[in-house]
């Protein structure tokens, strides 16, 4: 009888760390999303899900392009792309970014530049200074669009994103399984 009660009790302790090991790994390093809208498209669909690595900005910071998600409202998170990093001033003129005078390919847009049937561009110009009154991005803080660049709630819209407001970085969909991948 003595051994029974052992054997129960080992099997608890053994559920309850890897309860507090999952919660553990959820709460601070990986994290589900699941992709809320068409701003990303065509890099991320609605309905996909994707792994958010939580760890990557405690021990890092974010690069330009980087995909991450964000709280954006109470309750709510968004996912977008890191276009401007502290110190950078953004410019859009004819459909190209300019970051500190400097163009840039923007190659995760080729698709949908070539679906746009109305020959307009996918992105309107702007300056930084006359969306946000500010001629750089703020200490602390990132400049993010949807690559949906028409139909993206972002950075243009919202202002700057602090960065104490970053869950991490998003780069890899396993679901729906069939189209599990790491994006960029």
């Amino acid at each position: 009888m003595e051994q029974k009660k052992s054997e129960w009790r080992e099997w608890m302790k053994a559920i309850v760390v890897a309860v507090l090991l999952a919660g553990g790994i959820r709460y601070f390093i990986f994290a589900p999303i699941i992709v809320d809208g068409y701003s990303m498209m065509p890099t991320l669909h609605n309905h996909e899900r994707m792994i958010v690595n939580k760890l990557a900005y405690k021990i890092g910071m974010p690069h330009r392009f980087d995909i991450i998600v964000f709280q954006a409202e109470e309750g709510r998170d968004y996912i977008k792309r890191v276009i401007g990093l502290p110190g950078d001033r953004i410019e859009y003129k004819n459909d190209t970014l300019y970051i500190n005078g400097k163009p840039y390919e923007e190659p995760y847009l080729d698709e949908y530049k070539k679906q746009l049937s109305d020959g307009g561009p996918l992105t309107e110009s702007f300056t930084l200074e006359e969306l946000t009154g500010r001629s750089t991005v703020p200490p602390g803080h990132l400049f993010v669009m949807g690559d949906n660049r028409r139909f993206s709630k972002d950075s243009r819209h919202i202002g700057f994103i602090p960065m104490s407001k970053v869950v991490g970085k998003a780069n890899l969909v396993y679901w729906p399984l069939s189209d599990a991948r790491i994006v960029k």
